[in-house]
């Protein structure tokens, strides 16, 4: 059976729930919240590992309750930002709350969760639905809500630097895929083909210094410098062949 929060304030507070108690707070009336199942589970735990690699993200929890009033206690399933490594419920509201929408789901009281979040400060609601056609629901301030379907993506300015496919929400893989982008882009990297031509380079350079030393010749620091310097493996592969003939090592560079 459906449950309306009723419009008249409730009696509870939120200092009188401890942590890991199955209760949300509305207007100071209980909501039960129940464990979550098997997909609802595997879903939390990919989209937050997901959206806690992007590069912009500092901080993100998964059920984080947030206490912007005395009477309200709400936990997003996914929440980005405002997630401090501290004890107790956090003042005001995740900047990106997701929440996941899955068989038996109250609409209703979803529907007011989303409301008392934007009204706390949260700037963008994701709502995945896990049953039915896959879509995302987009809630903002002022907007009227919005599908995202598989083959788009989902962005938060401000909060996020990559965009998220759609099907990233959804899918282990693609949801691996994104994260690891997320993981070499915060290493400085770009994607995992620049990360490879990298490698090339290295060895490249390596090579150089080897066939060098194997002929006796002198590699000074300021040749060693100038080496690391160079990032163009057309560049890189002329050193190598002059290497192999040069009588010194100022030879290879001269010119460069």
């Amino acid at each position: 059976m459906r449950r309306t929060i009723p419009s008249s304030k409730g009696p509870f507070r939120a200092d009188q729930i401890r942590s890991g108690d199955p209760y949300e707070l509305s207007n100071g009336h209980a909501i039960q919240c129940m464990t979550t199942g098997g997909r609802g589970s595997r879903a939390n735990l990919q989209g937050g590992s997901m959206l806690d690699s992007d590069p912009s993200v500092e901080e993100a929890g998964i059920d984080t309750g947030y206490s912007p009033s005395s009477d309200m206690l709400r936990a997003p399933d996914v929440a980005v930002g405002n997630v401090p490594n501290t004890p107790g419920w956090v003042q005001g509201a995740p900047p990106l709350a997701v929440e996941y929408c899955d068989t038996g789901q109250d609409e209703k009281e979803l529907a007011a969760k989303i409301s008392e979040l934007l009204a706390a400060g949260t700037r963008i609601v994701w709502v995945v639905h896990l049953s039915g056609p896959r879509r995302v629901e987009v809630h903002e301030n002022g907007q009227e809500p919005r599908l995202v379907r598989p083959g788009e993506e989902l962005t938060a300015p401000g909060i996020l630097q990559n965009p998220i496919p759609v099907d990233a929400l959804y899918d282990r893989q693609a949801a691996h895929a994104v994260t690891f982008r997320n993981l070499l882009q915060r290493q400085g990297y770009r994607d995992l083909d620049e990360v490879r031509n990298e490698g090339q380079l290295q060895a490249l350079r390596d090579s150089i210094l080897a066939v060098l030393q194997a002929r006796g010749l002198t590699v000074d620091d300021a040749a060693r410098s100038a080496l690391a310097a160079i990032d163009d493996t057309a560049t890189l592969s002329r050193l190598l062949t002059r290497a192999v003939t040069a009588s010194t090592a100022d030879e290879v560079f001269a010119g460069e």
